[in-house]
C-alpha cells in the first residue's frame, strides 16, 4: 500500500481537526509509521504484538529482546518456537498465557491456517477475522497489526486505553471518552484515522 505523504495528512487534519493537527506538527511520522514489510515478516510481527499486550513500550521491548535471544541468530520461526518449552518463554518475562498464545500462533502458522501471503490483499474486516482465530489475538492486536504491519491508514482501536487517554488530554475532556464519543471524534479523521492515533499516542508519551 502506497504511503500518503506527511504533508497531505497534515493538510487534512489542519482542516478537519486543528487539535490533532497541532500535535502532528511535532510528530516525526517515521518514528510511528514503518513501511509495510513482506509477508514473511508477518509471523514475527504477530509474536511481538502478542508479547506487547497490556505492557508499556519499555517493558515490551525488554521482553522481546530476551525472546529473540532464544533463537539462533535471533531468527524467529514458527518451527523453532513450537519446540521452545513454555518454561523458557516464561523465564524471559512473559506470562504463561502469552506463552500459550505464541504456541497457538506457531501451530496455526505451521498448519497454514493463516494465509500470510494474502493478508495485504484482504479488507480490514477480513484481516481481523483471519487473525482472531488465533488464541490470544483479539481486536486490539489485530488492529495494531493493520496499522504497523500492513500500513493501513484508516484504523482506530477502541480497545486502546492510551488512545482514549490521549483524547481526554488533547480535547480537554472531563473524563475518558466512551466508544460512542470516540467514534464521533474520529469520524472527521477519515480516511487517516491511523495518523490521528499516532498523534494521540505522541501526546500521551510527551
Amino acid at each position: 500500500m502506497k504511503r500518503t505523504s506527511p504533508q497531505k495528512v497534515k493538510s487534512h487534519f489542519k482542516k478537519a481537526d486543528p487539535r490533532i493537527h497541532a500535535v502532528l506538527k511535532n510528530v516525526n511520522f517515521n518514528d510511528w509509521y514503518k513501511e509495510p514489510k513482506g509477508h514473511r515478516d508477518y509471523f514475527v510481527h504477530l509474536c511481538y504484538e502478542i508479547i506487547s499486550q497490556q505492557l508499556s513500550g519499555k517493558a515490551a521491548s525488554t521482553i522481546i529482546g530476551r525472546f529473540e535471544g532464544l533463537f539462533p541468530k535471533k531468527k524467529i520461526t514458527a518451527d523453532r518456537l513450537i519446540k521452545i518449552p513454555d518454561k523458557k518463554l516464561r523465564e524471559v518475562g512473559m506470562s504463561w498465557s502469552k506463552a500459550s498464545f505464541l504456541k497457538d500462533l506457531a501451530k496455526k502458522t505451521l498448519k497454514r491456517e493463516i494465509n500470510y501471503s494474502k493478508l495485504h490483499e484482504m479488507t480490514d474486516e477480513e484481516v481481523l477475522n483471519e487473525l482472531t482465530q488465533v488464541k490470544g489475538i483479539g481486536p486490539w492486536t489485530a488492529e495494531m497489526f493493520l496499522m504497523f504491519a500492513l500500513g493501513r491508514e484508516d484504523v482506530f482501536s477502541h480497545a486502546d486505553l492510551g488512545l482514549r487517554n490521549g483524547m481526554k488530554r488533547v480535547y480537554k475532556l472531563k473524563s475518558v471518552p466512551d466508544a460512542k464519543k470516540a467514534d464521533k471524534i474520529t469520524e472527521k479523521w477519515k480516511p487517516y484515522r491511523s495518523y490521528g492515533c499516532f498523534a494521540l499516542w505522541h501526546s500521551v508519551d510527551n
